[in-house]
């Protein structure tokens, strides 16, 4: 079975192959924001369409900085926290706490703090903010949205377990680290 599928690139070193990927994946990230930024933002007219183009703009913005490094790492995560947060800022609005979209926003929030700006403390408090304010008002979920919210739930509290052992574990060997720098505690 040959994984080449029309491309020569496997023939190269590993390194070019990882470049010409890299170059792949940013120029689809860069054509998806720009179709975000130039139309489907400017037309969203409902706070749901809004909040849920916010949060895919933070994503892609976050895969960026998932393979960047340097300034295009730090303007990657700069732009994802912004766009990460005009999405908070209307969810917190515009829509339920158990609505899936905001609690989707919540489940990529935290883990943009938790992988992108090395952030644990930051992840796990919004993770259980956004999942105890939607077991607040779980009765008020929708038939059409239940599933979805409680998978979502989760989810978030999967990560929060994770990181909470995570961060007890590293707990000793942090207390005798250099804290991080502050251009990972953006958010």
């Amino acid at each position: 079975m040959s994984f080449q599928h029309g491309c020569t690139c496997l023939n190269s070193s590993p390194i070019s192959y990882l470049l010409q990927v890299e170059n792949e994946l940013k120029s689809i990230c860069n054509d998806i924001l720009d179709v975000l930024d130039k139309h489907l933002i400017p037309a969203a007219n409902t706070g749901e369409s809004k909040v849920f183009y916010y949060k895919m703009k933070g994503d892609y913005h976050r895969y960026l900085a998932e393979f960047a490094s340097g300034n295009d790492r730090k303007e990657a995560a700069e732009n994802s926290l912004v766009a990460y947060k005009a999405a908070s800022d209307m969810a917190l609005t515009e829509l339920p706490p158990t609505h899936p979209i905001r609690l989707g926003l919540a489940l990529n929030f935290s883990v943009f703090y938790y992988e992108i700006l090395n952030s644990p403390d930051r992840a796990c408090r919004l993770a259980k903010a956004a999942f105890d304010d939607a077991i607040a008002e779980l009765d008020t979920l929708s038939e059409d949205s239940y599933k979805d919210s409680t998978l979502i739930m989760q989810l978030l509290r999967d990560n929060l377990t994770l990181w909470t052992s995570d961060i007890q574990g590293d707990g000793e060997e942090q207390s005798k680290t250099v804290p991080q720098d502050a251009e990972e505690e953006k958010q």
